[in-house]
């Protein structure tokens, strides 16, 4: 449901410490918006929740695991006892993990999906509820990425993760149809993100030469934080129910839908150069 006046409207962003997240917090509360982060690294939150309130934003923060059911039920609680309804809640926290299926452990898929699906769903039904009762325009908005539509080799875990996130974005809009919360899935295409920079989410079977080889694809190729924020907060202003933003976003879904054989054969094609493969 479009929110074209963010002043004064109360948002949640989970994974604010960082990347997207971070930089989706700085872009509500430069249209007026009132912040409520989280994310597990309190430290850096703290940093980026004094930083926001600096600029004369009210911000408030909360060290949360979204994969931890009841810690998210007691962070929307605590929200809730604070400022009531909020008006947009943004499922932004996520990690990756990059390696061939046969030689990434089972491990690696749980905590995957843990955090980047589950995450999704326990903060849906933290907030949800009382977003549809309190009545009003109001939006949530579940980061998804262009792997949930055309992913890459070696990354199987996060493009199912990705995958699910979209399924669940789809099925969350219909059920919500005949209420004022309307739903928006965002697919970033190459961002270049912390994300991509952590050891704990690549497998052993990744050589040195592969990792760097990524590395310099997305800082060549990859599109800051703020792009997405920007076009998340677009979403909100105007109801979008799909944003393709950043590199290659928009022309694989197209290309996608046109042909699933070509858009294998570019993948894997990129993929050879990029370090995907």
């Amino acid at each position: 449901m479009a929110i074209p006046d963010l002043n004064g409207k109360w948002v949640v962003v989970t994974g604010a410490a960082s990347g997207i997240g971070l930089a989706t917090a700085s872009a509500f509360a430069r249209h007026g918006a009132r912040l409520v982060v989280s994310d597990i690294n309190r430290d850096a939150l703290a940093i980026v929740a004094t930083d926001i309130a600096r600029r004369g934003t009210e911000c408030l923060y909360f060290q949360v695991n979204v994969a931890d059911e009841q810690a998210m039920r007691n962070f929307a609680d605590e929200v809730y006892a604070k400022v009531g309804a909020v008006d947009v809640l943004v499922n932004n926290a996520g990690i990756g993990y990059l390696g061939p299926f046969l030689h990434s452990p089972v491990e690696s898929w749980r905590r995957v999906l843990d955090i980047n699906v589950m995450g999704v769903v326990h903060g849906c039904h933290a907030f949800g509820r009382r977003m549809v009762e309190a009545g009003g325009a109001r939006q949530i908005v579940n980061v998804a990425s262009l792997a949930g539509i055309a992913p890459a080799p070696n990354m199987s875990a996060y493009a199912a993760s990705k995958h699910a996130v979209m399924g669940l974005s789809d099925v969350l809009a219909m059920e919500l149809a005949g209420t004022e919360v309307g739903v928006s899935a965002i697919c970033p295409g190459i961002i270049n993100t912390p994300i991509t920079r952590n050891p704990s989410t690549i497998s052993p079977a990744i050589s040195e030469e592969q990792i760097g080889r990524l590395r310099a694809y997305y800082d060549a190729k990859g599109a800051v934080p703020q792009v997405v924020a920007q076009a998340i907060v677009d979403a909100v202003r105007r109801g979008r129910p799909l944003v393709l933003v950043g590199p290659y976003a928009k022309p694989m879904y197209h290309i996608k839908r046109f042909s699933r054989s070509l858009a294998r054969f570019l993948t894997i094609s990129d993929a050879r150069k990029s370090g995907y493969l």
